[in-house]
């Protein structure tokens, strides 16, 4: 069924802006007249709980920015506001408010909502309007499909180069057997088909491989089963809500094997607060970013966050939305909003983040390692590839 188009009222019923919007017309100099970005986020929906860490890193950018005196626009400060839709986790729906900041906002910006599927549902409407935007929360093979030239893509955590990665980190481990439980959600599947054949091809034993749906209550069953297998390794591929549940199920189960891997969720602030730190503890996760003293700014975004939200951010998501607003504001700083410059300086220059230098291969970062990063002692540290690690992988000590 479709869903209906949303009349003006209802969105800006969902219009979230950080501070008012300026009036139409007013008088003054180009350095008072407010920069505005726009941007959509699922505030409501089966996703909405997913990003916070993003809406956060986005607050902390702007609120920096303006006590700076503002963004720097080819050499004039501007402050920055934000003006936000709910798009109630529909890409759908993203595609028809990212238009509507286009066409009738008139936003002098753009900045990425969450997820893949909503990224790859906008990527039209960039290009129709050549108007460019810097993603940051999409990783899937199907991202290089997408036609270049108006959004990119910094991570390096897609599919395919994980099913790769994590196989020769289990091979460094000496693992001879795994379980893989995935859940059907795109991202995860896609993980999984990846992983599969490489782990078959480095001579891994799965002794167990099942899928369940996104809306599961209780992984008893399987994790049943997965204790019986007596496996090296647990690959759970799951989502933040099923990190949770699987953490959990496997410490009332008891299962304890020694490289525990849980795709989505264990970045994020929240997960050793819902499993506790000692379950926490051992658990690898995906992620390419933690503070090093190589990455210029990495230790002060980390603290900046820390002090704003009381909490670490999320290594994977808030680190991409930072380096996403990074490259943008080093564009926009050069070239101001011609969107044909801003387009043509992202798509060939090289750029410094907290998580070292981006360059874009078309769509996708072509410098950024696929890595993985595990808790220890309550802190996050990228225990792969040897090239960016900050600590040493450790076996799992039980939950």
């Amino acid at each position: 069924m479709r869903t209906p188009h949303p009349d003006r009222r209802a969105l800006l019923g969902a219009l979230c802006a950080a501070a008012a919007v300026s009036p139409a017309g007013s008088a003054g100099a180009q350095s008072d007249k407010p920069l505005r970005l726009g941007f959509s986020m699922a505030r409501t929906g089966m996703l909405a709980n997913a990003t916070p860490s993003q809406m956060n890193t986005y607050e902390l950018w702007r609120e920096q920015v303006n006590a700076r005196g503002g963004m720097d626009v080819a050499g004039v400060k501007r402050k920055v506001e934000f003006v936000i839709y709910d798009d109630q986790s529909k890409p759908e729906q993203a595609v028809r408010i990212y238009e509507k900041l286009i066409t009738d906002d008139k936003v002098d910006l753009l900045l990425a909502p969450w997820g893949t599927p909503f990224h790859i549902a906008i990527a039209p409407v960039l290009e129709k309007f050549k108007f460019p935007l810097v993603g940051n929360t999409a990783a899937s093979v199907s991202l290089r499909q997408v036609k270049p030239g108006y959004i990119w893509f910094p991570t390096s955590a897609i599919p395919d180069r994980i099913g790769v990665e994590l196989t020769a980190f289990l091979k460094e481990q000496k693992v001879r057997s795994v379980a893989v439980l995935a859940n059907v959600l795109p991202f995860t599947k896609e993980i999984k088909n990846y992983l599969e054949p490489e782990l078959r091809k480095a001579g891994i034993d799965i002794k167990l491989s099942s899928e369940y749906p996104p809306d599961i209550k209780d992984l008893t069953a399987v994790l049943t089963q997965v204790k019986a297998a007596n496996v090296d390794a647990v690959l759970a591929l799951a989502y933040p809500g099923d990190s949770v549940l699987y953490a959990k199920q496997a410490k009332e189960l008891g299962l304890n094997s020694p490289f525990q891997f849980v795709a989505i969720g264990p970045s994020d602030a929240f997960f050793p607060k819902a499993v506790g730190a000692a379950s926490a503890d051992g658990v690898v996760t995906i992620a390419h970013w933690s503070p090093r003293p190589e990455w210029p700014g990495s230790q002060a975004f980390y603290d900046a966050y820390v002090k704003k939200f009381g909490e670490d951010p999320d290594y994977l998501n808030s680190a991409l939305a930072w380096m996403s607003l990074e490259i943008l504001e080093s564009a926009v700083a050069k070239h101001g909003l011609d969107k044909e410059k801003i387009r043509e300086a992202i798509a060939k220059n090289t750029f410094d983040t907290i998580n070292g230098k981006v360059r874009f291969d078309g769509v996708q970062n072509a410098i950024t390692p696929t890595a993985f990063v595990q808790y220890q002692k309550g802190k996050l540290q990228i225990v792969w590839p040897a090239s960016i690690a900050t600590g040493k992988y450790e076996p799992k000590k039980g939950w």
